[in-house]
């Protein structure tokens, strides 16, 4: 490994930012970015087009363990996601995906399957990764870690913000933002919960460009200033 600080993880509640963030910091330093929500919405995308139900845990663990997924260079913030061939970077970010990946995610045979390929993600090189429970198992061992908070009220914002006209009522948002955050901190298997050395950063106050500030900073202070 060329540099300790090769591994940054960045975690926190669904509608945080996240994702923007980690591609910026990852664009910003030069190294790999990995999105690990993406697998899971993957998966809950192969379920939703297998006809399956979430009683149905050890299928959807099957599909999990066979599914092909692989992404494609950041460029200017986006990436594409392939599953088995067939681009779905739109389609994972559609609502029906996005109410199923929580509680895909909590499947212990998903889980399973998904930790190994992203802990190889993590080896092939610095990388930038963000998404459930990045800190405290996927990468305990990072050196930066970073949790992102922000109120129901500006994650559920944001959220609709991004939605098409329509599709869903703020109130709507909030409540499902709401129901999350208890189900994603209540679950038994890698519960949400900032590691113990994570830095928190509240987001409401701050832009996106403000939020990649502090973390890229951070990592060049923890690095004596010299990434490469």
């Amino acid at each position: 490994m060329s540099t300790p600080y090769q591994q940054i993880a960045i975690d926190g509640p669904a509608g945080t930012g996240k994702s923007t963030v980690a591609k910026r910091v990852a664009e910003t330093l030069g190294y790999t970015f990995v999105d690990t929500g993406a697998l899971y919405r993957c998966v809950a995308l192969a379920a939703i087009e297998a006809g399956l139900s979430l009683e149905q845990a050890e299928a959807i663990g099957e599909l999990a363990r066979g599914a092909r997924i692989r992404f494609g260079a950041l460029v200017d913030g986006r990436q594409p996601v392939w599953l088995d061939d067939v681009d779905v970077t739109a389609r994972i970010r559609e609502r029906d995906v996005d109410t199923l990946c929580s509680p895909v995610s909590a499947i212990p045979p998903v889980r399973a399957a998904l930790l190994d390929q992203q802990r190889g993600f993590a080896q092939a090189g610095p990388v930038v990764m963000e998404g459930r429970d990045i800190q405290t198992v996927v990468l305990p061992e990072a050196q930066v870690k970073v949790f992102l908070t922000a109120s129901p009220g500006v994650r559920a914002q944001r959220r609709f913000d991004q939605l098409a006209p329509g599709s869903a009522t703020l109130a709507e948002i909030e409540h499902n933002v709401r129901e999350r955050d208890e189900r994603d901190s209540s679950r038994e298997l890698a519960p949400l919960r900032p590691a113990d050395d994570a830095v928190h950063i509240d987001t409401d106050p701050l832009t996106i460009d403000q939020v990649t500030e502090r973390i890229v900073a951070l990592a060049r202070e923890r690095q004596g200033g010299s990434l490469g």
